[in-house]
């Protein structure tokens, strides 16, 4: 157990989970996951919030088995190597508010940092100024670490603290087996409380028991080597250290290897699936997301896998993205193949100022 430990916290450990994921990801596509989105962790965050009846955008709404996977296999991978430790109460207010910026950013853009990697190893260049965009966010993200930015320490809790997170899961899985319709709509038609989509990205979905594997083998991965893909970045600026960047390097490698070999690798702006020309706001979108996610620690990768392992303060930031993917969708903040919504702009300038002032603000407080 020592040896297997010691090889995921290595320079290869990051490495083989990139090499998962890009494997893994266009595989999905090929049996039904939307295009360049074989993983995507917001837009999978947002389908599930439609799923639930936050957002009404009967396009995007399913249960994702991808993102339970990820929960139970870090939750797995935790216990097996006595890593589940229940903790909380680093500035949990901020921290929702941080995912729900998150999201929406990553909305304008249409992906989080996965799917921007992912959309690029397909062949999108919209991808492009959006990686552009996460680079800047996050660069702006560490200026504000180097000027003493800190959200607080997490202190140990108790253990139902931790199982939050995977009870949910277990729950959400439930509601996608069972798809119970207990209201009526004014036709008398069985509708919710679980939604699922009939056309669009959420009717686009592999097979359930091949999307949950995908998720386990990847929380599980992903745990054990702390893969994230903002913090690649933050690292290599900060500490000259690549460990991390290694696997987002693998990764783009990989999708782009798989894509070639399934047919899936289409290059150009038009026409890629799920996605919009619009390189300002792509840009934009980004810079926002970005930004949340380097103040908040982590990808959203990242802060599934925490939750899973017992952190209550990642767990709050992922229900923030889920809220946040319901405000975007009702107030048209949110993008779709047709360009920017009418309010996206808006809420990208308002939450970099909104960060901003988090950024310049926020100091962990001691006590006397």
């Amino acid at each position: 157990m020592r040896a297997i430990s010691d090889f995921f916290i290595s320079r290869w450990g990051p490495i083989l989970t990139g090499l998962v994921v890009g494997i893994l990801a266009p595989i999905l596509v090929k049996f039904g996951n939307p295009g360049n989105m074989g993983i995507c962790v917001a837009c999978f965050n947002r389908d599930i919030a439609g799923a639930l009846g936050l957002h009404r955008a009967a396009t995007v709404q399913y249960i994702r088995p991808e993102i339970i996977g990820f929960v139970l296999g870090a939750l797995l991978a935790a216990l097996l190597f006595r890593e589940f430790k229940p903790r909380g109460g680093s500035s949990p207010l901020i921290r929702f508010l941080l995912g729900m910026f998150a999201m929406i950013g990553a909305l304008v853009f249409l992906g989080c940092p996965w799917r921007a990697y992912l959309r690029l190893a397909g062949g999108d260049w919209n991808a492009i100024a959006g990686i552009v965009g996460l680079f800047a966010g996050i660069g702006l993200g560490i200026v504000f670490l180097k000027r003493g930015f800190s959200l607080g320490r997490s202190r140990p809790a108790s253990p139902v603290v931790g199982w939050v997170m995977p009870i949910f899961a277990v729950l959400l899985l439930a509601l996608l087996v069972a798809a119970p319709l207990f209201g009526r709509d004014a036709e008398g038609k069985a509708i919710g409380p679980i939604f699922f989509s009939e056309k669009g990205p959420g009717s686009q979905h592999a097979p359930l028991l091949l999307s949950l594997g995908a998720g386990l083998v990847i929380g599980f991965l992903a745990q054990r080597s702390r893969f994230c893909t903002v913090g690649a970045l933050r690292d290599v600026v900060l500490l000259r250290d690549s460990h991390l960047f290694n696997g987002v390097l693998a990764l783009l490698v990989a999708a782009f290897l798989t894509n070639l070999a399934l047919g899936q690798f289409k290059p150009g702006f038009e026409g890629q699936p799920v996605a919009h020309t619009d390189a300002l706001w792509n840009f934009g979108g980004m810079v926002l997301a970005g930004l949340a996610f380097t103040l908040a620690g982590g990808c959203p990768g990242r802060q599934v896998f925490l939750s899973g392992e017992g952190d209550a303060d990642a767990a709050i930031f992922v229900l923030g993205m889920i809220v946040g993917a319901g405000v975007a969708h009702t107030y048209s903040l949110a993008s779709s193949p047709a360009g920017v919504g009418a309010n996206g702009p808006a809420i990208v300038l308002i939450g970099l100022v909104i960060l901003f002032i988090i950024g310049l603000t926020m100091r962990e407080v001691r006590s006397a």
